[in-house]
């Protein structure tokens, strides 16, 4: 359950002796300092901590299975900026957490998971070597010891925020409740965190070298030079908070701007094509394609937000300004001109170094006019309006243009992976760059989409949240709808789950069914989440007409918490474009 604080509680007798601080109590007290949430499971090797927390009160968000404590708390990092904190187990516990760590790692989310572990005195018959794990995945491991647990905890959340990834934080079984060293027991109250990496700090940014000057002085003399300039900002323009830098700079230049799934209205202009890659909508990517420079800043450039490598024309500039100096070179054939270092530091650079020579007195807006009209912005799917497939189920991509006028604008937007992605992004909005979270892109998974919608429930209950799956992944992580319902009452709010049901593995059915291979193992018996939704709780209905969303537009104007599951049985005979250009090429 979801426990908010409760100051009573948190009190003991005055007549009651201090207790001698344990590991356990050391370990309560930094996430206390460094995090406002913990995400977790309860087993034996996490018990003592757990109680410790939730004793006093502590908000805490019990999961019920172990990958849901992870994706809780990364969603949660995604939806609100906070860094979490995990728990679970060893052994069982700690593998079951194992994809959404894998998923936290690859798309760079600091958090921590505090798992239990094999005792300090050595390993039980049942032990399995979990640093080795973890040392597969790239993730970093601190194991706790009863002389240093507060600065190691510490170390931990340090870690995970400077190196922008998730780091687990080991506590050896038999040390739960062994007392501190004294040294350490006086630090437990009042250790601050190292100055490195601190949640909330204001690091400057870095001073820039003269190579990255003469980097951006070559890119400033791109952009002056060009006729019809782009930018495409990414997660990084989030974390940097340079959106509106940017903006400035597009705005000088006359500009179009596009951002990466995870950066949506970073940059809030009616001259904002949306997203940039699979999921751009047709006659946005005919206008992103007449750019001849393009500066794309904080964005990974992978080959599904590329387009595979068809997103610009062929031969525009694209100016690279990127973070990591170990990111890997994209797959473009583009002449190619990158910047490394802060976006902090670099956009404002920038900025100064365009705004120095007037803006041009024509620019590619005055070419474009059209595209801040409503009726661009809002174009229905063109690229097919039938109500219902040949199998007389849904056409998803009209239920969704549907939709976009049905859910309750402050919504934020969850997705599970799968093939129906390709539908939900191209047609619904959202209200801000954290509105829109897939937790299970990075690592290619399904199944996190119930665990993500607690996380940001939790995050954002001032929003709806809307959580999309598919029937793959929403059998797949069943057992954390409970979750979602639960979290959605605790924090006084509601959502809305929408199942896109087409009784397939969609992504494997449209891959290789369509090559000749056997579709026996693609096909999934029809399920009915709706059902499923109101034997925990929810309220829902299966729909099987567009007017049927007749019943959540009644449900929504009359419900100000609580969830609601709609059932949407598509037709398999749609396929999504990303899908369609992945397996028969960008031009398919």
């Amino acid at each position: 359950m979801t426990i908010t604080t409760d100051s009573a509680r948190a009190q003991h007798s005055v007549d009651e002796p201090a207790a001698q601080p344990t590991v356990a109590m050391a370990i309560a007290a930094v996430i206390r300092e460094r995090t406002d949430h913990l995400f977790g499971l309860m087993g034996n090797g996490n018990a003592h901590v757990i109680s410790e927390l939730t004793h006093s009160g502590f908000p805490y968000t019990s999961a019920r299975h172990e990958v849901a404590t992870v994706t809780m708390a990364d969603a949660y990092f995604r939806a609100s900026g906070k860094i979490a904190a995990a728990t679970t187990t060893y052994g069982a516990g700690f593998t079951n957490a194992l994809t959404g760590l894998a998923e936290a790692r690859l798309a760079r989310i600091p958090l921590v998971l505090l798992v239990g572990d094999r005792p300090s005195s050595g390993a039980r018959f049942f032990d399995i070597d979990q640093t080795l794990v973890c040392e597969g995945l790239d993730v970093e491991v601190i194991t706790v010891n009863e002389t240093e647990v507060t600065a190691q905890a510490h170390r931990a959340f340090d870690r995970a925020e400077q190196t922008q990834s998730p780091v687990v934080l080991a506590l050896p079984y038999d040390l739960a409740t062994a007392p501190v060293e004294r040294a350490d027991s006086d630090a437990i109250d009042s250790a601050a965190p190292e100055q490195t990496g601190q949640a909330g700090r204001t690091i400057e940014a870095p001073a820039l070298t003269e190579s990255q000057r003469a980097g951006l002085s070559e890119a400033a003399e791109l952009l002056r030079a060009a006729h019809r300039p782009l930018i495409l900002s990414g997660r990084g323009v989030v974390l940097s908070h340079t959106g509106n830098t940017l903006e400035q700079v597009g705005d000088h230049l006359g500009a179009l701007y596009m951002n990466s799934f995870t950066a949506c209205n970073v940059v809030d202009s009616p001259w904002n094509l949306g997203i940039a890659g699979g999921f751009t909508r047709r006659h946005r990517l005919e206008v992103a394609r007449q750019a001849d420079v393009v500066v794309v800043a904080g964005a990974s450039m992978n080959t599904f937000q590329l387009r595979y490598g068809t997103l610009f024309a062929a031969d525009a500039t694209v100016i690279r300004l990127e973070s990591d100096p170990h990111a890997p070179a994209p797959a473009l054939e583009n002449p190619l001109h990158t910047v490394h270092g802060d976006l902090a530091a670099l956009a404002p650079a920038l900025l100064d170094l365009v705004a120095a020579t007037p803006s041009p007195e024509n620019t590619w807006r005055d070419e474009v006019a059209f595209v801040t009209t409503p009726e661009f912005g809002a174009l229905a799917p063109v690229e097919d309006t039938t109500e219902l497939g040949p199998d007389g189920r849904l056409n998803p991509r009209v239920v969704f243009a549907a939709l976009e006028h049905v859910l309750p604008q402050r919504r934020s937007l969850v997705m599970d992976g799968g093939h129906f992605l390709g539908w939900a992004p191209m047609y619904l909005s959202v209200p801000d760059p954290r509105g829109l979270i897939a937790v299970g892109t990075a690592f290619q998974s399904i199944g996190l989409g119930f665990g993500s919608a607690g996380g940001v429930t939790v995050a954002r209950p001032d929003h709806t949240t809307v959580m999309i799956t598919g029937d793959g992944g929403g059998l797949m992580a069943l057992a954390d709808l409970e979750t979602v319902i639960r979290t959605a009452r605790a924090a006084g709010t509601r959502a809305i789950v929408v199942a896109v049901n087409d009784a397939a593995y969609g992504a494997e059915l449209h891959q290789y069914a369509v090559k000749g291979l056997d579709d026996e193992a693609m096909l999934i018996d029809d399920v009915d989440f709706s059902a499923l939704g109101r034997a925990l709780g929810a309220d829902g209905m299966r729909m099987h007409r567009l007017a049927d969303l007749q019943r959540l537009r009644e449900w929504i104007d009359t419900h100000e918490t609580g969830v609601f599951v709609l059932d949407v049985p598509v037709s398999q005979s749609f396929v999504a474009e990303y899908m369609r250009e992945s397996v028969f090429g960008p031009n398919a």
